[in-house]
């Protein structure tokens, strides 16, 4: 598994490089940060001590559904999918739909926070 490279910048900064991007006038270089959060405390909950021993536990057992996730955990599988489905938006899980149910895969275990 790579490393997720995370960039902390206010939002208004975030938007100028968004639009610079956007008009070619700023290229991304290689290592910087995909994802960006306006906050410290905004990556915090999202990269909670909790949420990063689910990404361990996902990892170790590769669970099948999200029923024997929140199982292995003791999480209830209602708030467990409303996590993984965030986690998802940011690219840090992955949630595979299989026949009747949905596996979730930990696409990284491993983060560098850059703060601007």
């Amino acid at each position: 598994m790579s490393t997720l490279v995370i960039g902390i910048m206010p939002q208004e900064q975030i938007r100028q490089r968004a639009l610079a991007i956007a008009r070619g006038d700023y290229k991304p270089k290689a290592g910087e940060p995909k994802i960006w959060f306006t906050s410290m405390k905004s990556l915090a909950e999202v990269l909670s001590d909790d949420n990063r021993a689910l990404l361990r536990v996902m990892k170790e057992t590769n669970p099948e559904s999200i029923s024997a996730l929140a199982a292995a955990t003791g999480r209830k599988p209602g708030n467990l999918s409303r996590t993984l489905k965030t986690m998802s938006n940011y690219g840090i899980v992955d949630l595979k739909r299989e026949n009747n149910h949905v596996r979730p895969v930990a696409k990284v275990t491993s983060f560098r926070i850059i703060a601007a």
